[in-house]
């Protein structure tokens, strides 16, 4: 490629869900730094250094996977689709077991989530499935048995790991993608009668007792301040202490006195708003902003259907990553263990998220680049 053909290459090639991606984990990775710098544990002080291998990894396929296709990823969607459900099927017979959940398989000295990927593989499904059926007729609930069916088994999967949160996270991209893609009002009263009917059964006889109290001690935290309802007092503790610029960074007592557990993934939210505060947590709020309304505008930008409910699945993916964990921190929704994109240490996530990215710069670029 001679020079001229690379600079034409590089002004065509959307590098706007790369660059704002990484804008987000320039501020991850210091805020990870920061939340294991001070504890006892190597592993924990160098996982930092870890994120950003896992990130390197992350943005270099995702960047691969930018180079294929719109049409590509069409004709892939079902087949990662089904590869997916059978490496979820491994996981309940061959996983790696941790903190009391089988969630991984292991290759060697690696570890990954199969339910990280399949939350990307879902959207792909779901976005061919949707393709195929026209665009200006609404969605009644026999056509919606199909991409109900595509939802719900990997969700009835991950939640026996179990894993409550990506499950439900399964089902939350299928209402969105549902309603981007036009739903009759009768059509969404069904549904809502048989969530509610299908909630109350689940708590009742589908909910273990820890995710029971969760929910009751969402609540009301003091209820059992010592135990389930510990995490959610000094989580908005830390929140409060930060005011309006945050005590300045390396300064979180929750962090460096380890009264916040798991400070590194579900909560590292709280330590960034005690060290930044408020101001700081506007400033990360409005970079995920940016990113969601890149996604609906590239929807809004492309042709085909598919390459519209793709970018609106991606965007549903981070938005409820975002909107239940930076909610769970604050103690206005139950916890349950879904990382900050970009923002929370996990390889699985990363890549994940990297991926999605490339799928939705390949759609991108599909406009001027291909």
């Amino acid at each position: 490629m001679n020079k001229s053909a690379l600079i034409d290459f590089i002004k065509r090639y959307d590098f706007s869900f790369f660059g704002m991606c990484a804008a987000v984990f320039f501020i991850g990775v210091i805020n990870l730094y920061s939340a294991t710098h001070a504890s006892d544990s190597a592993v924990l002080s160098n996982l930092y250094k870890s994120q950003l291998i896992w990130f390197g990894t992350s943005i270099s396929v995702g960047i691969g996977v930018s180079f294929i296709k719109p049409t590509g990823l069409y004709r892939v969607s079902y087949i990662m689709y089904v590869l997916n459900l059978i490496l979820l099927i491994l996981v309940l017979l061959l996983g790696h077991i941790g903190m009391g959940a089988q969630r991984w398989l292991a290759i060697g000295p690696l570890k990954f989530q199969p339910s990280e990927m399949m939350k990307v593989t879902v959207v792909l499904a779901l976005s061919r499935w949707f393709s195929t059926q026209r665009p200006d007729v609404p969605l009644t609930f026999k056509t919606l048995i199909i991409p109900a069916i595509i939802a719900l088994i990997p969700s009835l999967l991950v939640v026996v790991q179990p894993d409550l949160g990506t499950g439900l996270l399964i089902i939350l991209i299928f209402m969105v993608m549902v309603f981007y893609r036009q739903l009759k009002w009768k059509t969404f009263m069904i549904i809502l009668a048989i969530g509610l009917v299908a909630g109350t059964i689940t708590y009742e006889f589908g909910l273990k007792e820890y995710q029971k109290k969760r929910i009751t001690t969402f609540i009301d935290p003091d209820l059992d301040a010592k135990g389930s309802g510990y995490n959610a007092i000094q989580s908005k503790i830390a929140i409060g202490s930060g005011q309006f610029f945050g005590k300045g960074f390396k300064k979180s007592s929750q962090a460096s006195l380890s009264y916040l557990p798991e400070n590194h993934t579900d909560f590292i939210f709280s330590i960034y708003n005690e060290e930044h505060g408020f101001f700081g947590s506007l400033v990360l709020v409005s970079l995920y902003v940016v990113l969601f309304f890149r996604f609906i505008w590239l929807s809004t930008a492309v042709i085909k259907i598919y390459d519209s409910l793709v970018p609106i699945g991606i965007m549903a993916i981070l938005f409820w990553h975002t909107f239940v964990n930076m909610g769970m921190v604050m103690g206005l929704m139950p916890i349950v263990g879904l990382p900050l994109p970009f923002m929370s240490y996990g390889g699985s996530s990363l890549l994940m998220f990297g991926i999605a990215c490339g799928m939705a710069t390949s759609i991108s670029n599909s406009k001027n680049l291909f």
